[in-house]
């Protein structure tokens, strides 16, 4: 009889069947000591922040949680995402680079014909890869999936460059960045707003999705034991498939939500942004969801503290620090568990 252990974090059932409240109270705590540190202004462009990287996290996470890949071409699925927003706003529906919408009516509709388009194209576009460059390796040695996720990461760059180029290409910003709420003495813009709400939204409905689904059920039953899955009639094929869609469509959303906010992307927008979202996701607990969000969330935390004392040049570093701090008392993430060995 052999013996398997089960990875730190095992998938979707934890972050569904577990709540833990410790970690969380850490995060909670955190984002009080960044309030007091640098105001409510840039708390909020810290959760702002935070919010895009737990999107692009979430399905770093989901496919690793799944397959057990680290699938580092979904930072550049983040990326033509956002060059595909740009291209329905400029080409589809006729909008002018840097311009924004001119009443709220017409911000909905742009608003919601580009997530309509985006989303779903992502979504082909994850299952594309996983069909024809992930599932020929599943049974191959761990080394050559990962090593075609970074090819497929190149792929996708120099297809984004030669179409677009290699300079900044500016996107429309729908909702206008002069767009301001007052609460108080704090000015918000509606695009943090909008950007925040989107973000938790999305994340809320996956939840949902995955815990109180058919198709969720299975994606949980795959990511524990595949196998045993397979013999109970679950579909592996498809419910991997469904998994990259998902994770993909959430990338092609935080793409979307991106250019809203910054205004701005490049081709190599997504080696970044990838890189911390799978910061965020190994933080939170590598394959459990609400894990990489609040990951993504600490991550926003940390930079923005560095760029409002003056230390942008050291955010990253610090990320990084954060993260071997905290795998240093915890290995498996804030949210990850050691579940044992089995049979």
């Amino acid at each position: 009889m052999t013996t398997t252990t089960i990875p730190a974090s095992s998938g979707f059932g934890e972050s569904v069947r577990r709540l833990r409240i410790g970690p969380y109270l850490f995060v909670v705590a955190l984002g009080l000591i960044v309030f007091v540190a640098i105001g409510p202004q840039q708390f909020v462009n810290a959760l702002t922040i935070g919010a895009i990287y737990a999107l692009i996290a979430i399905g770093y996470t989901m496919v690793y949680g799944i397959i057990e890949l680290i699938n580092f071409a979904h930072g550049d699925v983040f990326m033509v995402g956002a060059f595909a927003s740009m291209f329905v706003l400029t080409s589809v529906l006729g909008q002018e680079p840097n311009s924004s919408a001119d009443s709220a009516p017409q911000a909905v509709f742009l608003i919601v014909t580009t997530f309509l388009i985006v989303m779903p194209v992502m979504g082909l576009l994850g299952v594309a890869i996983e069909r024809f460059a992930y599932r020929p390796l599943r049974n191959a040695p761990r080394l050559a999936p990962l090593i075609t996720a970074i090819g497929i990461s190149f792929i996708l760059q120099n297809i984004i460059q030669i179409i677009f180029g290699p300079s900044p290409v500016n996107t429309p910003q729908v909702i206008p960045p002069t767009a301001k709420i007052q609460i108080g003495d704090v000015s918000i813009g509606v695009v943090n707003i909008f950007v925040i709400s989107v973000s938790v939204g999305l994340m809320i409905v996956l939840q949902l999705f995955v815990s109180r689904t058919r198709l969720g059920r299975a994606m949980r039953s795959t990511a524990q034991d595949r196998e045993a899955a397979q013999l109970m009639g679950v579909d592996i094929n498809r419910t991997i498939a469904l998994t990259f869609f998902i994770g993909s469509a959430l990338a092609g959303a935080a793409g979307i939500v991106q250019g809203f906010y910054f205004g701005a992307i490049t081709f190599n927008l997504g080696f970044q942004a990838g890189l911390k979202a799978f910061t965020a996701a190994v933080l939170g607990g590598i394959g459990n969801i609400a894990g990489a969000a609040l990951g993504g969330f600490i991550i926003g935390f940390v930079e923005v503290t560095a760029a409002a004392y003056g230390l942008f040049v050291w955010g990253q570093a610090l990320v990084f620090a954060v993260l071997i701090i905290v795998l240093v008392f915890r290995p498996s993430g804030l949210l990850g568990q050691q579940l044992g060995e089995r049979a």
